[in-house]
């Protein structure tokens, strides 16, 4: 038996997973231990999530595939698990079942466990975390036996600075916004139970206790498809604040991993003389500065956590509000998933502008991966080169600061391919979502630079037919 156990932080999945292993002899896992793991043992895929983090990156989700495809693998054909707390979005619910299916390990159920918003609030207010294990307690719900140490390992409990009201509020937002298409997704094959997590821990534990029993017995009841859906309906006001805003000469740059967005953007932006937004920039920024949120990042990468998204939305947000982007601005890398699109939607919304278009610098896996290969970035200032497209004036050495240019290790063919899978499975149906929206404009990111920029910037005037100065090829 395979299942798998969702619900935002602060609803008692880990305490009642525990619960559920235990009597049902299932084997827990949790991405969060999984990448620990890696990261304390220096695996090869610890190494290259490591990697990411001392440059100031946020580790890509095909290094968390991965890691939850190599754990996967090593359990044997009787072994059933209990997944805890995955798969968060669409896009790793479509890899688990794909995954299991190879793996000829059916997921029998996911269980949904419901508590109101204002309930997880309270919780987690409440909330204390061992220093060493990681191991979770309340002070009220679930008291340690000696006040501020471990049950288990003795080590210190310290409340989480992301525990606070305002950031809770902000994960709750976007657990919602992630989770409806998965909900939607299990419900539409039958595997969908949605069970409250109010009450005692007794109590729920009895819940969850009786509806796997009724599944062995094959008496369950699921949940049905439109009954997900009604629960996945996301609140029309922030749409339709959205609809009312300005349009702003705002754009978004889609793209593959080697498809000449930072490029494009650079060159976009000097002939709009707007900012340049990407993400990758933003994060090393605010860890660079100490920001309260690169902080707040900082405290999840010294516990060897994966940053959420919701610490990468607030400094999107952030960042949007400034003065200079009042102009408009052209963002790259952000989003990436559908949650993420919404996630912007909101954004803007609470800036009272919307987004004018996106363009997606379409190119070929085959040409990806030949850019990719050759490569170099500098060690100091990330700037991007290529042995063929854009050599530096001196071998090895950046034009720009004098750092030394190196080969990430994730820039091997076989790694590009992998990270090309990812991609066409989450941004695939974001540009689907966009092109709906009568956004989205495709740009051939094949052949010259020049070419490329010349289309983009012809592109960009028929967008932005307002946009001054005018657009001029750099």
């Amino acid at each position: 038996m395979n299942i798998a156990l969702i619900g935002p932080s602060g609803v008692g999945k880990g305490t009642h997973a525990a619960s559920l292993c235990a009597r049902f002899a299932l084997r827990h896992v949790a991405t969060g231990d999984l990448f620990r793991h890696h990261l304390q043992t220096r695996s090869a895929l610890g190494l290259l999530a490591r990697k990411y983090m001392e440059q100031g990156e946020l580790v890509p989700d095909e290094v968390v595939d991965a890691i939850m495809e190599e754990w996967c693998g090593q359990r044997g054909p009787d072994e059933g698990v209990l997944f805890d707390g995955f798969p968060r979005t669409a896009y790793q619910a479509q890899f688990l079942d794909d995954l299991l299916k190879k793996l000829h390990r059916p997921l029998d159920a996911v269980i949904c466990l419901r508590v109101p918003d204002a309930a997880i609030v309270e919780r987690l207010a409440g909330r204390l975390i061992c220093r060493n294990c990681q191991a979770s307690y309340h002070r009220t719900l679930h008291p340690a036996r000696r006040e501020g140490f471990c049950d288990i390992c003795n080590g210190e409990l310290y409340q989480r600075p992301d525990d606070s009201t305002q950031l809770v509020q902000a994960r709750l937002r976007v657990f919602h916004r992630m989770t409806g298409p998965v909900l939607e997704h299990y419900a539409a094959t039958g595997r969908l139970a949605i069970i409250s997590g109010e009450g005692s821990v007794i109590e729920v534990r009895a819940r969850l206790l009786a509806f796997v029993t009724a599944m062995q017995q094959g008496s369950a009841t699921f949940v049905l498809r439109a009954e997900a859906a009604r629960l996945a309906a996301v609140e029309s006001a922030a749409l339709s604040a959205a609809q009312l805003a300005r349009v702003s000469p705002d754009v978004v740059l889609l793209g593959g991993p080697g498809s000449g967005k930072g490029t494009q953007a650079e060159r976009l932006c000097a002939g709009l003389r707007l900012p340049h937004i990407a993400t990758g920039d933003l994060f090393r920024e605010n860890l660079r500065q100490a920001t309260e949120l690169g902080k707040l990042a900082q405290t999840y990468m010294n516990r060897g956590e994966l940053v959420p998204d919701d610490v990468t939305e607030a400094m999107v947000e952030e960042r949007l509000a400034r003065p200079d982007t009042q102009n408009g601005f052209i963002l790259d890398g952000f989003p990436r998933t559908l949650p993420q699109a919404g996630a912007l939607t909101d954004m803007m919304a609470r800036l009272s502008r919307r987004i004018a278009a996106v363009l997606y610098i379409k190119v070929s896996d085959e040409a990806l991966v030949g850019r990719l290969s050759g490569r170099m970035i500098c060690r100091a200032c990330q700037a991007p080169y290529h042995l063929q497209f854009k050599p530096p004036r001196q071998s090895g050495i950046c034009d720009s600061c004098g750092g030394e240019l190196y080969q990430r290790a994730d820039d091997n063919p076989q790694t590009v391919r992998a990270r090309l899978v990812t991609f066409h499975a989450q941004t695939e149906p974001l540009i689907d979502y966009y092109r709906q929206a009568g956004l989205l404009h495709e740009i051939d990111g094949e052949g010259p630079l020049a070419e490329v920029n010349a289309r983009s910037l012809a592109a960009l005037r028929s967008i932005l037919p307002t946009a001054t100065p005018p657009l001029t090829s750099t």
